[in-house]
């Protein structure tokens, strides 16, 4: 006879592992069934360069909203690294190469640079109060991310009662766009602001996609903080696969699951074309969308990824034009094209099938962080890596000749950045062992392609402000419409990002918590 599992788990990404290991400590049987040869999905770490040891964080890069309540309950020992910059942007005043830097604990030398962009201290202070506020929010929602879904008005209530209703319309009720242009007048600044409300999302400043995008990029454990994960994202997965095999969950690879049959009570998968394996309950850590396939339903189509990847392996840092050291600028988010017009210009061109005359991008340093990516060799000799994400380059861009409009899109890129270095980024890539050029790119189709991301879309479908809207009769958001199955990936309510959030909820749905 078949063995027959309390769970399957189709993926085997950081949510279904996560889910794996939050069941397999309540002694439950699991099995998880991943496609692929690896596990891991988005947070795999790849020497993405021929001879070059060099562990690049292909799709998946900073850490934020993972709680540590997950890390504590699994045991995982997951370290991640402070950055002491938030943001540097380059740009031009007066025909002077200056920048905005933005430290993360907020000085006299962050204030300097708002007073330097803008003449006064005005954008400062508004800055300052801005992101005070919008702790306090995080604070309220980051310890409901793990707990059964709060309703739209017992959240707000929540606000209320902390003294929080006039921040929560800000945040919540009100479209990001509104905020940013009452509360900052320089566009430079308005700019970097907005910038979180479109990381993976195709969207305008006064959707409320934006505001949700938003909030899921600040909220993280209370503090909003994107930290640096020590040796790579990698890392994540090999210590909760290590975790999982502890509590006695099996792993397959190379086992892609074709079909989700339901029984009267019990539900079971069919595994490359042949295989069939019974189960109690199902957690699909893959999007929605191909769960409904394997259900054999209708799938339904979401908002496109609109986002473009670019990892380098560099052989020396830029310098820059504003004379800014190059370890301040590239170690924490560098901007370029990321004003509030610019933002605002690109959406539009994009949305109108064009690639934007000036594309928004931002991108960091991992080794400067953590040089623990690199072997001894090439840290000795000056090596870094540099990580681009280049915004509102939607999937329909690409999918036509996704090669040539990578090309393209990337030589633009490298234009558009040059006008801020004294050193051309060209002339600072590392060769690999074959003599090519240390740079790959990843578009939304290489997304859809490689993990099964639908339209390469990053948070699998549109997201959800993380609470149910009144009348909403799910517990976790991880419910689906037949009882035995669950959603545990970025589909879920609350799934978006590298935070397991999805995982936790979906095995806690299964537990009848």
């Amino acid at each position: 006879m078949a063995e027959k599992y309390d769970v399957l788990i189709i993926g085997g990404g950081h949510n279904g592992l996560v889910a794996a290991c939050y069941l397999a400590l309540a002694q439950k049987r699991v099995l998880i069934l991943e496609a692929n040869t690896e596990f891991g999905g988005a947070t795999t770490s790849t020497q993405a360069f021929a001879g070059m040891s060099a562990k690049i964080s292909r799709y998946a890069y900073l850490v934020s909203l993972l709680p540590d309540q997950i890390l504590r309950d699994l045991s995982i020992d997951f370290q991640t690294i402070s950055r002491n910059v938030s943001s540097y942007t380059p740009t031009k005043l007066g025909g002077l190469d200056i920048g905005l830097l933005v430290n993360r604990q907020l000085d006299t030398e962050s204030q300097r640079s708002f007073a330097a962009l803008t003449g006064d201290e005005a954008e400062f202070i508004q800055w300052e109060d801005f992101y005070n506020e919008l702790s306090k929010l995080a604070q309220l929602i980051a310890p409901t991310m793990l707990s059964p879904l709060l309703t739209r008005g017992e959240m707000r209530e929540i606000a209320k009662q902390g003294g929080l209703e006039r921040v929560w319309n800000t945040f919540i009720e009100e479209p990001l766009g509104e905020a940013i242009r009452t509360r900052f007048q320089d566009d430079l600044v308005r700019g970097v602001v907005l910038t979180d409300g479109f990381i993976g999302t195709f969207t305008h400043a006064d959707s409320f996609l934006a505001n949700k995008c938003f909030l899921y990029h600040l909220i993280g454990n209370g503090t909003g903080e994107w930290k640096v994960p020590l040796g790579g994202m990698g890392v994540l997965t090999s210590k909760l696969m290590e975790r999982a095999l502890e509590l006695g969950v099996q792993m397959r690879v190379n086992s892609k699951v074709t079909k989700v049959l339901v029984g009267k009570d019990s539900v079971s998968v069919e595994v490359n074309g042949e295989e069939k394996i019974e189960g109690s309950f199902i957690a699909a850590n893959c999007a929605p969308q191909l769960l409904a396939e394997m259900m054999g339903r209708a799938s339904f189509t979401s908002s496109p990824g609109s986002q473009l990847k670019i990892n380098m392996l560099l052989k020396k840092l830029p310098r820059l034009k504003s004379g800014v050291d190059s370890l301040t600028a590239f170690g924490g988010t560098f901007h370029i094209n990321e004003s509030y017009s610019q933002l605002q210009k690109a959406y539009q061109e994009a949305k109108s099938g064009e690639i934007p005359e000036e594309i928004p991008a931002e991108m960091y340093c991992h080794t400067i962080a953590d040089p623990s990516a690199l072997s001894s060799e090439l840290v000795g000799q000056g090596y870094q890596t540099l990580t681009l994400f280049a915004l509102h380059l939607p999937y329909a861009l690409f999918k036509e000749d996704n090669e040539r409009i990578k090309a393209l899109v990337l030589k633009k890129i490298f234009s558009q950045l040059n006008e801020y270095l004294l050193d051309p980024i060209e002339n600072c890539l590392a060769f690999d062992v074959n003599s090519r050029l240390c740079v790959e790119v990843k578009s939304p189709v290489d997304l859809e392609e490689d993990l099964a991301m639908p339209l390469g879309n990053i948070f699998h479908k549109d997201l959800d402000f993380p609470f149910k809207e009144e009348g909403g009769s799910v517990r976790w958001g991880a419910e689906t419409d037949h009882e035995r199955i669950f959603i545990c990936g970025a589909g879920a309510l609350r799934g978006g990002g590298v935070s397991g959030i999805g995982g936790h909820n979906a095995a806690m749905a299964i537990l009848g918590k």
